[in-house]
């Protein structure tokens, strides 16, 4: 028996479950201007993932890469469900990130 494909499934699904948290934490904590950054790190953990000989390793990788793609486009319409009242509203001021002038005329992304 080869179960490498279950314990690949049960590691993504916690992976993606944990996606959840930290997006709701993340703007809640930072603030929507920071998706391009984690956008970033998603790609390039995505492209690091070639390069494990493990793949295992190289599997993980990728699906936490990916799922920080997906976080990124998903900041933006968190912290819209956090104006709506559906989340607890961070009503402090949130750090900014680098570039933040730049950052707010790029289109965040949209599912």
């Amino acid at each position: 028996m080869n179960f490498f494909g279950l314990a690949l499934g049960i590691s993504t699904l916690l992976i993606i479950g944990l996606g959840f948290v930290w997006v709701i934490r993340g703007e809640y904590t930072l603030g929507y201007l920071w998706w391009l950054y984690v956008m970033g790190a998603g790609f390039g953990l995505i492209f690091v993932s070639l390069f494990f000989a493990s793949d295992w390793l190289s599997a993980l990788i990728g699906v936490f890469g990916a799922s920080l793609v997906w976080g990124s486009a998903e900041l933006r319409e968190q912290a819209v469900r956090a104006e709506l009242g559906w989340y607890r509203f961070n009503p402090n001021l949130k750090p900014q990130p680098p570039f933040v002038e730049i950052i707010k005329k790029i289109k965040a992304p949209h599912l």
